[in-house]
């Protein structure tokens, strides 16, 4: 029997709700990005027990970052609490501060679109 395998992708879809207003930047190098958080709701568990109960977390927040010119124009039409549809890829960033080199996930967008806010 033959099995197949998926090509690797590094592709997200979210659909949630802003947190906070989307934030502009202009970076030492010149550079411009908006940054914006989106709430995504976990779905609810059915199963019963402490076992299945996880960590009790009912929402994801999701850092976004907007590179493009596009994706910026379009994150910087949402405002606080408002619905969004972010596609992208996953990216993990590095940085140092103070203490050290330190590393953060975010999602790259390559485009936003404002929907209907989910409902809490």
């Amino acid at each position: 029997m033959r099995s197949t395998t998926a090509a690797p992708a590094n592709e997200v879809h979210l659909r949630g709700r802003v947190s906070g207003a989307p934030t502009q930047r202009e970076l030492p190098s010149g550079d411009v990005l908006v940054q914006l958080r989106v709430v995504v709701p976990r779905p609810r568990q059915r199963r019963r027990g402490a076992a299945a109960s996880g960590s009790g977390q009912r929402v994801d927040t999701i850092d976004v970052s907007c590179w493009t010119a596009r994706a910026r124009a379009a994150a910087l039409r949402l405002e606080d609490g408002s619905g969004v549809e972010v596609t992208g890829a996953l990216r993990r960033r590095f940085f140092r501060t103070g203490a050290g080199s330190a590393s953060r996930y975010d999602v790259e967008a390559t485009s936003l679109r404002a929907v209907p806010a989910p409902v809490p």
